[in-house]
């Protein structure tokens, strides 16, 4: 696909009938990768497009090609890329990092003081972050506003989340503090290293949550059982 004829832009209030087919297609999305994503409705899409909180990419024939917007926690302190999504028929073309690219650009021109940072479970969008120069980092360093992990609810592993006592999770947390970064070059070089590790890191890390979440259940259901028989 030929990205001559795409379009990527600050979002404007006469993008907002494309909310529908967005969040039809985060949602088709997740699914098919078998991960999980917090929901997001239409409405609250409409809502980041009417703000000018997101970036979107169109073909010049108006063709809904990719999206991604902005959220600010922790009184603007933090700022989150969110809800990257490409059309099944623009993948694989280069699209999405240029729309992290425009937003990354956006957020640092909306929140320069802001700490920007991402979860994701797949190693192509870590390559992009570390390319803007993000660094793999624990989720304590990422913000404590409550509001940010409640729209988590709607993920799968919600429940891996908070039995870590959202201290882990089947994300990999990433983190650009404009007040103490690596350059992106250094951080591309970085990743392009150790690539293989991650990839490995990310597997073993996934593989052991959803043991001990397995585990955690068994143990609950034992728990349920103990309870009933012993109050009869």
């Amino acid at each position: 696909m030929e990205n001559s004829s795409i379009i990527i832009r600050a979002a404007v209030e006469a993008d907002v009938p494309y909310a529908d087919t967005i969040t039809a297609e985060m949602e088709s999305s997740a699914k098919a990768r078998g991960t999980g994503i917090a929901k997001r409705s239409s409405s609250y899409v409409a809502q980041k497009i009417s703000e000018g909180k997101a970036v979107i990419a169109v073909t010049t024939s108006g063709e809904w090609v990719g999206f991604c917007y902005i959220e600010a926690w922790g009184h603007d302190s933090f700022v989150a890329n969110s809800g990257l999504i490409v059309a099944p028929a623009f993948r694989k073309s280069g699209v999405a990092k240029q729309i992290k690219e425009k937003i990354f650009q956006l957020s640092r021109q909306k929140y320069p003081e802001a700490k920007i940072f991402g979860l994701t479970t797949g190693l192509a969008v870590m390559k992009i972050n570390s390319d803007l120069g993000y660094e793999p980092v624990t989720y304590s360093e990422l913000t404590d506003d409550d509001q940010f992990w409640a729209g988590c609810r709607s993920c799968v592993n919600y429940d891996i989340l908070m039995s870590k006592n959202r201290r882990n999770c089947m994300c990999t947390a990433m983190l650009y503090d404009p007040k103490d970064h690596y350059e992106p070059e250094e951080t591309a070089e970085e990743f392009k290293k150790q690539s293989k590790i991650y990839e490995r890191f990310m597997r073993l890390k996934q593989s052991r949550l959803i043991q001990f979440l397995k585990r955690s259940q068994k143990s609950e259901s034992r728990k349920r059982l103990l309870h009933y028989f012993f109050n009869l």
